[in-house]
């Protein structure tokens, strides 16, 4: 009978879904690359996953910000990820300062990891040669910050471009770090990769990472740009002098044209190349303009709507950090009482 039971109890336990965290910086516009990387591909997970993301407000003042413009922009990119289709119901959604544990955290994080490993990161070398007059501690360290927001939340996985693949790298070394010493305190998590969509490349320059900070408006679509000046961004887009639609690495500009099309419309490469043999550019850059163009203008839409209502905004803002704080918590005080800090009695 009682072997019954467990067998019973077994059979109707849920597994525990695997836990997942990301985070998007609210700095300058979003462009198709952040929707194509990240939050397109956060919205196919979460039903699958409980789903945890943040808008990285404090990762942003690692270069100098204007204060007005960024709380405009966080409440912005929260927008994004709503109109994008994320569910309030099924995701926490929240803003990253509204949960001091990430600063706690990352200070305690910032004692177990290495100066040499953070001097190599590829990210602070790349910044530090773009802000040369602002090569500041906090771009230095960064990833331990990062670090923080990710095993505050105990997370299995990590949706990232190939850009921050190195980030979760230093994030597990840590973890595993820390466990050595006080064992079974987080959870290693591991990359997400998206299959396609990991890395858009610039319009312009496409050996670059398509960038918001981009000096060049024709390199960067943004996910709130109007239709037609998607399909002007693509028609002036950089290819070369053949004119066969073909995915390789001696064609950068339409091997991305090609990632970009068959992230909107599901193709892959093979379909690609067949669908547009025997026609020139011109008629696959416009194509893939009318299909970015087409898939962005219900986000536009419903961005709009969004950013009209600040209140609602403000709402799904707390209770996403109310419930991010409940989880942070835990681990924070679970992590304090390792190192040894001093429990606070009220």
């Amino acid at each position: 009978m009682k072997l019954w039971l467990k067998l019973m109890n077994q059979e109707t336990t849920p597994t525990p879904k695997k836990r997942i965290f990301s985070g998007v910086q609210p700095t300058g516009n979003l462009t198709i690359g952040n929707y194509l990387g990240a939050i397109k591909n956060w919205t196919a997970l979460q039903n699958d996953y409980e789903c945890i993301y943040c808008v990285v407000n404090q990762h942003a003042i690692t270069v100098r910000q204007d204060p007005a413009h960024l709380r405009r922009a966080t409440y912005e990119t929260l927008a994004v990820y709503l109109a994008a289709g994320l569910d309030p119901e099924k995701n926490t959604l929240f803003i990253q300062s509204h949960v001091p544990a990430h600063a706690e955290l990352a200070w305690v994080l910032n004692c177990y990891t290495m100066f040499g490993e953070l001097s190599r990161m590829t990210q602070f070398k790349d910044k530090s040669a773009k802000h040369a007059d602002n090569i500041n501690a906090g771009l230095f360290t960064y990833p331990v910050l990062m670090a923080a927001d990710i095993l505050l939340y105990q997370a299995n996985l990590v949706p990232v471009g190939i850009d921050q693949k190195q980030h979760v790298e230093l994030t597990r070394d840590i973890a595993n770090r820390f466990n050595a010493i006080f064992p079974d305190t987080f959870t290693i998590p591991e990359p997400y990769l998206p299959r396609t969509g990991t890395k858009i490349a610039s319009l312009q320059d496409p050996t670059k990472k398509m960038s918001k900070s981009d000096e060049n408006e024709n390199a960067t679509v943004r996910i709130l740009d109007d239709k037609d000046t998607i399909i002007r961004k693509f028609k002036r887009a950089v290819t070369d002098s053949d004119s066969v639609v073909r995915y390789g690495e001696e064609k950068p500009g339409i091997s991305n044209l090609m990632t970009i099309y068959s992230c909107f419309t599901g193709k892959d490469f093979a379909e690609i190349e067949k669908e547009f043999d025997g026609k020139g550019y011109g008629d696959f850059k416009m194509a893939v303009g009318e299909a970015c163009a087409d898939a962005l203008t219900p986000v536009r839409t419903r961005f709009q709507e969004l950013m009209a209502d600040k209140a609602y905004l403000e709402s799904i803002a707390k209770a996403g950090a109310e419930h991010a704080a409940y989880i942070a918590r835990k681990t924070l005080s679970k992590v304090y009482r390792k190192v040894g800090f001093v429990e606070f009695k009220a």
